[in-house]
This record gives C-alpha cells, structure tokens and sequence, in this order.
C-alpha cells in the first residue's frame, strides 16, 4: 500500500475485504479465544491479549499510516505509555517534554519514578538544555510536540539528531497533530505515540492509545508487554478506530480549516490576552511549525487572565460544549488548571505558565461562522 496517497491509504490500508465473507467493513472478532489447530499450532491466534483479527487490521492501518514497521494499541492513552516506559530499568534515565499533558506527569512522577527510573523534565525548544541533560544512561527522549496546553513546539529533526548521537531513543506524542500533519518518523523519530481517543478515532466515543514502532527490536519488546501487561484495545474500539481513520484526511482538513479561522477572530479580541496557535506568525516558533508540520491543526489555547473570566466564557458558550477531550467532530472547550494538569501542584502549573486563566480550546469540524458566533458571544460575557 505504500506507493498509494494518504487519503487512499486511510481508507484502504488494513481495511481490505474480509476474504472468507467479502464484508467490505472489517469484521469484529468478538471471541476471547481460538480454537488451535493441533499442539502449539495455530491459524494465527489463539488468545485474544496476544492477538485479535480486528486489531490485527487496527495495527497494521496505524503503522501504514505514520510510516512505521508495526503498529500495536492499547486501552487508552495512558496505557500507550505506560508500555512504552515500561522497559526501562532501574538507573535508566528518561527525559520528557517539560510541559506534557498532565496525566503523562502523574504517571511519571507518581508511578515510574518508583521503578528507580530517573526523570528530568527538559523545555525540548531549547536544544542546548537537551545536550547538557543527556547522559550515558538517557535511554529514551520523549518528546510532545505541540504540548498541552500551550502548544509550545520542539524541532524534531533536531532532537533526533541530538539523542541519537547520544544513544537516546526518541519518542513523539503526535496526538494533537495526528498522522495527516505531522510525521515524525520522517523526521527521525523511533516511536510515535498517540492517544487514539482523539483524532483518530474522532467521535468520543471510545478510548484507546498506540505505539507505532520502526524496529523489529521495539516491535517485539512492545508486543510482549501487550501480552505481559495486558492493557490492550479491545475488538470493538479496535473497530471504531478502523471506522474513524477512514476520514481522518477529510476531518482532519476542516479541522484546519475551522481551527485556522478561530485563531484569527480571537488573536484580535481585545478580551483575550494571549493566544496559544502556531499558525499565527505571532507564534514564537512559527517558523518551526511550518517546517516540519504539514498544517497548524485545530488546537489552541486561550489567556482570559482569570478563573472567574474562564468560567464567565464557559459559560457563555451554547456549541462549543465545556468538556474535556478533544480531537472529535464537536468542539470542546476546557479550563486546563481543574481538568487536564489538575493533578499537578499549584506550584508546578505556575511554574510551567499554566494559569487559571487559561481555556484550551479544541475546534471541530462544525461551520466555521457558528463557532466564531459562539466565541463571540461567550467573550462578550467575560
């Protein structure tokens, strides 16, 4: 399928007719178990945590898609990576991203660091804070890019160049960009990490997160936690993905489309301070989002100056639904203090820039006029 485009691609790639059926959808293999064909033999299952026919399809669409050897998904996000720091050992050093989704520093810091596994948290836009945090026992460089909320960007290319001359590892979360606008494989990334949940799947109507790999080492050693850990995605949401991926092009151009017109209403609302969207060259790393994404996304993040004006605008929204999540056709807006960084202190969200008056805003693929409408009202009410 490799030689096809990308909108071909995510309608075709592991979605081939169902050969015994001809069902054109792939079929939901709801069976736990596999009838064996004989002592240690079988017709390539037998359990559904080591494998399932609909995953199967799910993994092989994914690693079509970001351009990597294998795909393997997991129950949520947070399982994707969970498996993925889950092979580092006691002394092993990691370095993140510093200002990540929340729920990555909660698994960080309150589960993995546990394991005596060492992690620094590095602001990855300034490369030369990366080489003086490298050591000899940095295994993995864990990159999100553009980061929740305030979408601050990091040079892929040359975070790879850098970790790799060290013996580093580099993971990416291309959750907020997916695979249509970005690819970090390309850019030289090892593994690509994505929250399913979100443009993917593009509905909210199931979680789910994925690891896609580019060596067969990290293919094995992923899909022994699979069947180790046992977090995987389950045949039905494996579906709901395989269903969501296949206009995730189209989705994912209105997104676009919507997120580029709300940026531009709002850059110029006097009741907003600060705005947060690379695709304003008022963007400190503008510069950076046009080299190495192929589009600015939907994503943004808005500074109101206080709890009170976010709750005020929440509020006065009628379309845009207050929730958290993101990535699905509705728009969402959500206060990034009490939902996805409330798990971290006061002290740290202060620490990283994430005020009580920010609002992280997830534009969906709605008319674009509407949702300058809706914003337009709920600021008047600020």
């Amino acid at each position: 399928m490799s030689d096809y485009k990308y909108s071909t691609l995510a309608v075709h790639a592991g979605q081939y007719p169902d050969p015994q059926t001809g069902a054109v959808n792939v079929p939901i293999y709801l069976s736990s178990t596999f009838e064996l064909t004989g002592i240690g033999t079988d017709k390539g299952w037998d359990y559904s945590r080591a494998g399932n026919p609909t995953r199967d399809r799910l993994e092989e669409a994914l690693a079509a898609l970001e351009g990597g050897k294998t795909a393997h998904v997991f129950g949520s996000g947070m399982a994707a990576i969970t498996a993925l720091v889950a092979p580092l050992h006691a002394g092993d050093h990691m370095i993140c991203s510093h200002n990540v989704y929340g729920g990555t520093a909660r698994l960080l810091d309150q589960v993995i660091c546990h394991y005596g596994i060492e992690i620094q948290y590095v602001d990855l836009a300034n490369l030369e804070a990366l080489k003086t945090a490298l050591r000899s026992n940095t295994r993995l460089v864990h990159v999100e890019t553009p980061t929740n909320p305030l979408m601050q960007l990091t040079d892929i290319a040359a975070v790879c160049e850098i970790a790799h001359a060290a013996g580093a590892e580099v993971s990416v979360d291309n959750t907020f960009m997916s695979p249509v606008l970005q690819s970090p494989i390309a850019l030289g990334a090892d593994i690509v990490m994505h929250s399913t949940t979100k443009f993917l799947n593009g509905h909210s109507d199931g979680l789910g997160g994925v690891l896609v790999a580019t060596t067969q080492a990290q293919a094995e050693r992923i899909h022994l936690i699979q069947k180790a850990m046992g977090g995987i995605l389950s045949p039905f949401e494996c579906f709901l993905v395989l269903r969501g991926i296949k206009t995730l092009p189209l989705r994912m151009k209105q997104h676009e489309e919507n997120g580029r017109a709300c940026a531009e209403f709002l850059s110029t609302h006097p009741k907003v301070q600060k705005i947060f969207y690379p695709g304003l060259e008022s963007h400190p790393q503008h510069d950076i989002a046009v080299k190495q994404q192929k589009g600015f996304g939907s994503m943004m993040t808005l500074e109101l100056g206080t709890q009170e004006a976010v709750g005020r605008f929440l509020a006065g929204l009628k379309l845009i639904l207050n929730a958290e999540s993101l990535g699905g056709v509705e728009s969402l807006a959500s206060h990034s203090a009490t939902t996805t960084h409330a798990a971290l202190s006061e002290e740290r969200r202060r620490e990283l820039g994430i005020t009580p008056g920010l609002v992280r805003l997830s534009i969906g693929i709605e008319d674009k006029e509407d949702l300058i409408a809706d914003l337009e009202t709920a600021l008047a009410a600020v």
